[in-house]
Parts: structure tokens; C-alpha cells; sequence
């Protein structure tokens, strides 16, 4: 039997990279899938790309209202929820020197505050022993120049998932954490732009296994952790990042 069989699963940040493999392996291991994310174009492409089992609501996790419509569809559609992969996300790196307070705000609004909100919202419609599982990021381990901000509101996230694990396990509800190296999505050339291929190259030499990862390797590991095979585990961040933070 799939590994999501009849599960409703939301994605936010799911029109692309890896919350869109990640919706893609959901409705192929049986799950029904809400995504969200800020631009209605990407989130057509997304649909179209997935093919069935799948609704698109367009919203920012960072806006209360947006999450609110959110649920609200989950609930007319589904009426429960089995799966939250609160995976939305931004990196804008600088050095600290260069940081605004609009920045600043940005980058915890969506990382951290939306993520917050994302869970705190879900809650009245998810099912015990439901699965919650945040994207987090090596870099609040590793201390990377020009990713104060980033690092910081991925570490707030490993805070959130120790207190979850704690004022949930009543419900069963399980919360975790995977945390990323290196991915091929379009983040990278958001990022960089005319400098992406150089950074990767630096990228490649920070992890052992000496390349960049792939959404689908990190949509395997959501995929587990959504389903009953790690019924057991919670409250754990897991690296899928190719060694990256265990040398």
C-alpha cells in the first residue's frame, strides 16, 4: 500500500523546488495535497505538473489572513488534516553589515513567524497522530557568512520543534524537522544570479559527498516522516545534506 494512502497533506511553499517534489511524491503515495505559495502562475504550473489529488490556494504564509483561507479550504474540502510540511521559505544573503530592519523582518516574518502560524493554525483540524515536519537548514549549525538572518530563523525553527514534540505528543501529533544542504532549485539562482554556477562550485566543496542535492532526495525524507514507517520519531532535525554538518 502506498505510504500516504488517504492522508490530506498542505505544502506551503509548494509551486516549486522542494515543495513541489515533495507534492508531487505525496499524491504518489496516496495522499491528497493542498499547496500554497505567493505567485498564481507558478502555483497553475505546479497543479498542471502533479495532475490530480491536488488544490492550489494561493497566499503568504506570513499573512494571517492568507493562512486563515488556507484552512478554511483544507476544512470545506477535507474536514481533517493528517500531514503539515511547512516548508515556505526565504534566503536573501548579506553580510551582516548590510542587513535593513526590512530585511531583518522579511526574512523572519516568512522563515519563522510564518512557519509558526503555518502550525499554530492547523492544529484544530489535524488529526491525532499527525505529522508536522518543518524545512529547516544546516546553517543554523554552521555559522555561513552572509546568512545571519536566514540561520537564525532556522534555528528558531529547531526551537519550535522541541517544543511541539513536547506540548503535542497528548495527541500523538509528531514534530520534526529536516534540515538541507545544498539543493538544485531555483532559490540558487534567485540568490546569486550571474554568480550561481560559482557558488555551487564552492557549494559542492562543503559536502562530503561532493555535489548538490536534489528536491526529490529531500521530498523522500518528507515522505517518511509523513508516514507511519517513522511512527516513532519525533522531535528530531534531520540533515539530508550529503554529510554536510556531521564534519
Amino acid at each position: 500500500m502506498p505510504a500516504l494512502q488517504g492522508k490530506i497533506a498542505v505544502v506551503t511553499g509548494g509551486s516549486s523546488g522542494i515543495g513541489l517534489a515533495a507534492a508531487k511524491r505525496f499524491v504518489k503515495e496516496g495522499a491528497y495535497v493542498f499547496i500554497t505559495g505567493r505567485r498564481q502562475v507558478e502555483l497553475d504550473k505546479a497543479v498542471a505538473e502533479i495532475g490530480s489529488n491536488v488544490t492550489a490556494v494561493q497566499g503568504d504564509v506570513s499573512n494571517l489572513d492568507d493562512l486563515e483561507r488556507l484552512y478554511k479550504e483544507v476544512a470545506m474540502k477535507k474536514g481533517k488534516l493528517d500531514v503539515l510540511f511547512a516548508n515556505a521559505g526565504i534566503a536573501e544573503p548579506k553580510p551582516t553589515a548590510a542587513v535593513s530592519a526590512e530585511d531583518y523582518d522579511k526574512t523572519f516574518d516568512i522563515n519563522a513567524r510564518g512557519v509558526f502560524f503555518a502550525v499554530q493554525k492547523a492544529l484544530p483540524l489535524m488529526k491525532d497522530g499527525g505529522s508536522i515536519i518543518l524545512t529547516g537548514s544546516g546553517l543554523w549549525q554552521k555559522g555561513v557568512p552572509v546568512y545571519a538572518t536566514y540561520g537564525a530563523t532556522k534555528a528558531a525553527l529547531r526551537s519550535f520543534v522541541r517544543t511541539w514534540t513536547a506540548e503535542l505528543a497528548a495527541k500523538g501529533i509528531r514534530a520534526n524537522m529536516i534540515s538541507p544542504g545544498p539543493v538544485e532549485t531555483p532559490i540558487l539562482k534567485r540568490q546569486f544570479g550571474e554568480n550561481t554556477e560559482a557558488m555551487k562550485e564552492r557549494f559542492r566543496a562543503m559536502v562530503p559527498m561532493g555535489r548538490i542535492g536534489k528536491p526529490e532526495e529531500i521530498a523522500s525524507a518528507a515522505v517518511f516522516l509523513a508516514s507511519d514507517e517513522s511512527s516513532y520519531i519525533t522531535g528530531i532535525d534531520l540533515p539530508v545534506d550529503g554529510g554536510t554538518v556531521a564534519v
